[in-house]
C-alpha cells in the first residue's frame, strides 16, 4: 500500500478518536440553549438560541447561590449545574457544582464518565481523594482555598473534615459530565428501602436458621 495513503488513513483515525473522546466545539462565539423547543432533536448537545434573541441572562446563573438540603442520610448536597440549566455553557463544554457538606457530611464514591473535575473548597476543611485504575487510594486535607483534582471517569469521594459546615465548588470539563454513583446503584439511602432490606435480610436468615435446624434434627 502506497505509505502516504497509510500515513493519511493514520491521522485521519486518530483525529476521528480525538474528536469522539470531547465534547463538540463551538463553531461561533455563543450557543445558549434554545429551551423553546418541543420537538425532539437528536444532537450532541442542545439546539442554539437565535443569535438575536440572544442576551445577557443567558451568561449568568443563580443555580448555586443557596446551599443544597443535607437533611438527608449522608448529611450532604450536590448541586450540578449543566447547559439544561445555565443556557450559556452549550457548547462551551463546561459545567460547575455546588457541594454542601453538613458535620460528618460525605459524598460517596462515584465517577464522571465524560469530565475531570476541579474541586474549590470555599469554606470549612475537606478530606478530598479518588482511586486510580490501580487501586491506589490518593487523598488530601483541603482548606478554605484549596483545590482538587479528580481525574475523569475515576472513583472520587470527599468528606468534612471539620468541625463547621463546609461547601466546596467544582468545575467539570464536559457540558454533560454524567455521574455513576457505586453508592446509590448498591444502597439507596431512601430510609423505607433501607428498612425494606433489613427485613428482608432478616426473613433469609430466618429461613436459613429453620432449614439448617430440619437438617441437624432428621
Amino acid at each position: 500500500m502506497n505509505p502516504t495513503l497509510v500515513f493519511f488513513i493514520i491521522i485521519l483515525c486518530s483525529t476521528s478518536i480525538s474528536i469522539c473522546l470531547a465534547d463538540n466545539d463551538n463553531l461561533q462565539d455563543a450557543c445558549p440553549t434554545n429551551t423553546t423547543v418541543t420537538r425532539m432533536v437528536f444532537i450532541n448537545g442542545f439546539p442554539c438560541k437565535n443569535p438575536s434573541s440572544i442576551s445577557s441572562a443567558d451568561f449568568t446563573t443563580s443555580n448555586l447561590k443557596d446551599a443544597g438540603d443535607t437533611d438527608n442520610f449522608l448529611h450532604s448536597s450536590v448541586n450540578i449545574v449543566t447547559a439544561a440549566d445555565f443556557p450559556g455553557l452549550n457548547t462551551l463544554g463546561l459545567s460547575i457544582a455546588r457541594t454542601d457538606l453538613d458535620l460528618d457530611g460525605m459524598v460517596m464514591p462515584h465517577s464522571h464518565p465524560r469530565a475531570s473535575e476541579l474541586f474549590f473548597v470555599r469554606k470549612g476543611i475537606v478530606l478530598a481523594g479518588f482511586i486510580d485504575t490501580n487501586n491506589t487510594l490518593f487523598e488530601s486535607l483541603i482548606n478554605e482555598g484549596d483545590v482538587f483534582l479528580f481525574p475523569r471517569g475515576l472513583l472520587h469521594f470527599c468528606m468534612n473534615a471539620g468541625y463547621e459546615p463546609a461547601i466546596a465548588f467544582s468545575v467539570m470539563n464536559s457540558q454533560n459530565p454524567g455521574v455513576v454513583s457505586i453508592g446509590g446503584a448498591v444502597f439507596e439511602t431512601d430510609k423505607l428501602l433501607i428498612d425494606k432490606i433489613v427485613r428482608r435480610l432478616i426473613s433469609v436468615r430466618g429461613t436459613n436458621m429453620a432449614n439448617f435446624s430440619k437438617i441437624h434434627i432428621q
